[in-house]
Formats: structure tokens, sequence, C-alpha cells
């Protein structure tokens, strides 16, 4: 089967969109537009890398409440965006649990404490722990940890199977990154202003209760994943055991606002029945 709800990607205004969905043993539902081709992930980099951090912990290279980052932050502080760093410069705006404040910075300073852990540069940590094994051949590092993935719709498929059904991580420890980490705290979600709270797990936005929202109305408050600038998400919906991940050539603004809400109901609409 191939869902036709894909095909909404032709009514974006970007030069090159495309789009898939998988369940959560790894059925690919359909995908749309050109699956191989490489686009620049922008943010949606961030849980490819918060995923390689949290093999370095399972792997013992590095404890999640270790120091890490500013002053009294730890790993963990990093990954939920709760170090008090400043969206993209490595100055301290609050103390560590405080505010969730999104930073690049902070994931940054994980990549660089991660590299200093392990002995390997972070971008090849990344595709040692991560990408190898999961056959993302088409996706690279090529810079921040933060931001400057590349990568393509048939590697992130990949990638949302081993989010719903983990094989490179115990399910304990993906269960943990998708459960709210410092509850209660409040904080701008970038394209949408401020949110109380703004729940966030180990790398991944938890939807929660947040209005507006990038995900749709019929997401489930469980579903976690990113958005990116460039025009590219990805989520899970652990309720519906499906996920998507869409990428463009087109920076986020004002047309994806409109145009994800309704795709997104409209994939879990047609996934769901």
């Amino acid at each position: 089967m191939s869902l036709q709800s894909l095909a909404l990607i032709e009514n974006w205004p970007a030069p090159t969109a495309a789009a898939g969905v998988v369940r959560a043993d790894g059925t690919v539902l359909g995908t749309h537009g050109p699956a191989d081709h490489r686009f620049p992930l922008a943010s949606v980099t961030k849980p490819l890398a918060a995923y390689a951090a949290l093999v370095a912990y399972e792997e013992g290279a590095v404890e999640l409440d270790e120091p890490a980052g500013p002053p009294g932050a730890t790993v963990r502080h990093l990954l939920a965006h709760t170090s008090g760093l400043a969206f993209d410069e490595h100055r301290t705006m609050s103390a560590p649990g405080e505010r969730r404040l999104y930073s690049n910075a902070g994931f940054e300073q994980l990549g660089d404490h991660i590299a200093k852990a392990t002995d390997i540069p972070f971008a090849e940590y990344l595709r040692q722990a991560v990408l190898e094994p999961l056959g993302m051949t088409s996706t690279s590092l090529e810079g921040s940890p933060a931001k400057d993935g590349v990568s393509t719709v048939a590697d992130l498929l990949r990638f949302a199977a081993e989010l719903q059904a983990p094989r490179l991580l115990d399910p304990r420890t993906v269960a943990e990154a998708m459960t709210v980490q410092y509850p209660g705290t409040k904080g701008v979600l970038p394209g949408y202003g401020h949110q109380n709270p703004n729940d966030w797990g180990l790398g991944f936005e938890i939807r929660g209760a947040k209005s507006p929202h990038w995900t749709g109305s019929s997401s489930s408050p469980r579903t976690f994943g990113h958005f990116g600038q460039s025009g590219t998400f990805l989520w899970t919906d652990p309720d519906a055991q499906v996920a998507a991940v869409a990428l463009a050539d087109r920076a986020f603004g004002p047309w994806a606002i409109e145009a994800w809400p309704a795709f997104t109901d409209a994939v879990l609409t047609e996934a769901r029945g």
C-alpha cells in the first residue's frame, strides 16, 4: 500500500520535497518524492546526535548526570535544553534546570564532551554508533551536531523505525528519551512562541499539550520528534504506532506552519484507517 496523503507535499511551495511513513516493524507505508535526495536537515540533526549520545551512555563512555557544558550542568541538561546556554552563543543565560532555553550551543558542547570522552570526533562517532548500524549510508554530519546533518527520507525512515522498535539501544533508554525531563519547565519553541510547559525529552521535543504546534491536531500528546529551519521534520506517534519524515528545500516559515499539521492529520487518518 502507499499512502495517498503523502501526495500533499506536491502543494508545498518548495522546489524539492520528499516524505515517507514507517511503522514500528519497519514496514514503509509509502514514500512520495525523491526518497534518495540528500537534504540539509537543520535541527532534525539533533535527534541523530542525541541517539549517538545515548549510545555513548550505554557504552559507559558518559553518564547522563555527569558534569558537561556550563558550570552545574550535565549531559542530561544539554540533551533537554535546560543547561542555561543561549540559543546560538556559548554564554549562560540562566541556571541549569530552570528554563527550557532551546540551544544549538548546548548540542555543540554535548558533541565536544562525547568526542573527548570517546576520543573519536563526534561526526565519526555518530557514523559508527548510529548511521552505519542502521544502514544510513546517505547521511552525514558536516559540522555542528546541532544543525549540520544531511540525509534522505529513505535513511530517516530507518532511523524512525529504530525509534519505534530499538535495536541499537535498550528500549528503556529510548523510553527515557521520550519522557519529559524537568517537567513544568517553560520556554520558547522556535517558530511557535512561548509554551508553558515546553516539554522536552532527551534530544526529542515532546508534543504534550502545546498549541500551536507543527504536528497535527490528531497527534497524540506522546508524539515526539523534531523539526528543522530548513523545512524538515520527523515525528513518531507511539499511540498511532507510526512515524513520518518530510524533507524540503525551502526554509521553515508561514507555509510550513500552515501545511505541516494538515499533512500530519491526513497521514494519521490514513494510517489508522
